[in-house]
């Protein structure tokens, strides 16, 4: 159906005349008649009645009318979904109880008149190729190449590093620490079954494990965050690491330990993933309240980070 013709009529049922509504939607009072003729054809049905009095609506037409109403309402609700500065911003932040999630959370608490739609996908592959089809606006993720070589028109800044915290039972040898160093994880087991081969997060633990000498085991299934948690709290041999702004709720009984890292402090590069040629406001200043990181010189990240 001729969107512009629906309009029209509604123009015509709204000011009466034919002449008022050409004025309203600044086009001829003849472009006007044949864009009524037109609609009446495609429906079959007549929509008014012209008299000394202007243009009354029929039967056909009032029972119309509300129809044509819903019509533009949905052109409208349609165009603002993809609309930028309409639409909400689309954001990917991996988990939702993990930094990004925390930042993008700040972000709206700044912002609080700024529409968020935010959604969690898995890997940096998939989120950069929803950045660059415009499926999302932008994806925190941590980058194992140089930003060049990410694929024409998308772009990325480092905007957060997460420091990294050990978590373990309150049996484990290392339970009673104030900190530890990444070199007094040496012969330790890291359990970290969530690590997938190919994954980002898999590179970042992989390159730690081998700068300080320690293996991360991935044996078993990953069933998730609580049973992560049953296990370790139960161990005297294996922990875990956790980003320090990685939200965790575990009972009481469990007595779990959050140890800090230092010398160095082991921190995870998250960075902002866009599409240059973005024009949603909401992104710039997404952007902007972000920022860029301030690399510490008593951090560590793997070298395809620095």
């Amino acid at each position: 159906m001729d969107l512009d013709a629906v309009r029209t009529f509604v123009a015509v049922a709204d000011a009466g005349r034919f002449r008022e509504a050409a004025l309203t939607l600044e086009i001829t009072q003849q472009a006007v008649s044949k864009r009524i003729a037109a609609l009446e054809r495609d429906l079959g049905a007549r929509l008014f009645t012209r008299t000394a009095r202007g243009a009354l609506l029929t039967v056909d037409g009032q029972v119309f009318l509300p129809h044509a109403r819903d019509l533009l309402r949905a052109e409208e609700r349609a165009a603002a979904s993809v609309r930028p500065g309409r639409r909400a911003l689309r954001v990917d932040v991996i988990g939702r109880r993990l930094a990004p999630a925390d930042l993008v959370r700040d972000f709206h608490h700044a912002h609080p008149d700024t529409a968020l739609d935010v959604v969690t996908l898995f890997d940096a592959d998939t989120a950069i190729s929803a950045v660059r089809t415009g499926t999302i606006d932008a994806s925190f993720r941590a980058l194992t190449f140089p930003a060049h070589r990410l694929p024409d028109g998308i772009a990325a800044a480092r905007v957060h590093d997460e420091a990294l915290e050990l978590l373990t039972g309150p049996g484990h040898a290392l339970a009673a620490a104030h900190a530890v160093t990444p070199a007094q994880l040496a012969g330790h087991r890291i359990w970290m079954p969530g690590n997938v081969a190919g994954t980002e997060w898999a590179a970042f633990y992989d390159d730690l494990g081998a700068a300080f000498g320690f293996t991360i085991e991935v044996t078993g299934p990953d069933f998730g965050t609580e049973p992560l948690l049953d296990t370790i709290a139960d161990s005297p041999h294996l922990a875990t690491f956790v980003g320090v702004q990685t939200r965790m709720v575990w009972p009481a009984g469990h007595g779990l330990r959050r140890i800090p890292l230092r010398d160095p402090t082991p921190v995870y590069p998250h960075s902002l993933i866009w599409r240059a040629d973005n024009p949603h406001p909401a992104l710039a200043a997404l952007r902007a309240h972000l920022g860029t990181v301030r690399r510490s010189a008593d951090t560590w990240t793997p070298k395809w980070a620095r």
